[in-house]
């Protein structure tokens, strides 16, 4: 996890995240130099100071550029709304809802314990559950990744029963021949939405899987900008946009981002897989905005880094719950948080997985 820490002349701190959980000392350093330009500038003038990050510079920052953005961004609002004495999401036009449903991870990627880790969910108090594409450790095929979906679905759907949603992730691991063929396979299941069943860097073949499927699509977790999610909003090619906050620019952008889609009758479903930071910050958004779906919560709140979070936001019966609190809702020990110094673990060491001839494969 990367937290940046913004501090006004007053000493008023904000706090952001940072995506790129494969990439986070390349962040870092891109918020080392994004300092150069922002000490000594107005903390109030948010679009400014985006436009400065982001366009500053002659060429084009990409994916690690944006997260480093969406990190000092995130903290600029938290620093404003403290200034101010009001929770963000007053600042971004005030509650449209009063609770934000969410779902969490279950089951890991495997067939073996997934109704059971559902139907723990479901007495636990979530109302939607989110399961991944199984894989057999390091192996990936797809010929087996097809049949243990469709025995892993339905298995859920039988312990969870009709009013439980399921959604299913993808993490882009297929070509999109077997994406089509796999979602197909559990319609009959009534996912919520299927997740990046392809990768994402062909935005064109989304043309393919869309017109050969039913079940709705949820797409945009890699996206660092509202330019590349674009085309996916502009030719309706998706159902829900999984904008990630601390990858695509912030609250700032993910709010253009929101907008955009709601002219497309396009619901958003943030994602999440990161800390208490990043899930203030999504559900702060998914408070006001006006086409919200389903907000990605892994673990409730509060119940993971509570020494260094010692304040966090709120799950009530598989909702987040807006706070009165100023800023986005938590607070940050950094005293506690040097006890945990970075080590690179999971996708920050790089994972991958591999084909029975030996070949390497979408992770």
């Amino acid at each position: 996890m990367l937290v940046c820490v913004v501090e006004t002349d007053d000493g008023i701190k904000g706090y952001g995240e940072g995506g790129m959980s494969s990439h986070l000392p390349a962040v870092a350093a891109a918020i080392e130099t994004l300092k150069g330009r922002l000490v000594g500038q107005d903390a109030t003038r948010i679009e400014h100071l985006w436009q400065l990050m982001f366009r500053g510079g002659f060429f084009p920052g990409g994916n690690i550029l944006s997260s480093a953005v969406s990190a000092v961004d995130i903290a600029l609002w938290d620093v404003n709304a403290r200034a101010l004495g009001v929770p963000v999401h007053r600042l971004l036009g005030g509650l449209m809802r009063e609770r934000v449903p969410c779902y969490c991870h279950i089951g890991g990627h495997s067939v073996e314990g997934a109704a059971e880790s559902a139907r723990a969910a479901v007495e636990q108090g979530w109302r939607f559950v989110r399961w991944g594409a199984p894989s057999q450790g390091d192996r990936h095929e797809p010929r087996v990744v097809l049949r243990e979906t469709v025995q892993g679905m339905e298995a859920i759907r039988a312990a969870v029963g009709e009013d439980v949603e399921i959604c299913y992730d993808f993490h882009a691991r297929m070509d999109p021949s077997d994406a089509i063929q796999i979602t197909k396979a559990i319609e009959h299941t009534r996912p919520y939405f299927v997740e990046d069943p392809i990768r994402s860097e062909n935005i064109q073949l989304y043309r393919h899987v869309r017109q050969h499927v039913h079940a709705p699509l949820a797409v945009g977790e890699h996206y660092a900008s509202k330019w590349e999610f674009r085309q996916l909003i502009e030719e309706d090619l998706i159902d829900f946009a999984r904008i990630d906050l601390c990858i695509v620019g912030g609250i700032t952008e993910a709010k253009k981002v929101a907008g955009w889609c709601e002219t497309h009758q396009i619901r958003l479903a943030t994602h999440n897989p990161l800390g208490p930071v990043s899930a203030a910050a999504c559900m702060n958004l998914s408070a006001v905005v006006t086409n919200q779906g389903v907000a990605e919560q892994p673990r409730k709140p509060g119940s993971d880094l509570t020494d260094v979070f010692p304040v966090q936001i709120e799950w009530r019966d598989g909702y987040l719950i807006p706070h009165d609190r100023p800023g986005l809702g938590v607070e940050f020990d950094e005293e506690a948080a040097r006890k945990r110094p970075y080590e690179a673990h999971g996708l920050g060491r790089g994972r991958m997985l591999v084909r029975d001839d030996g070949s390497i494969t979408n992770w």
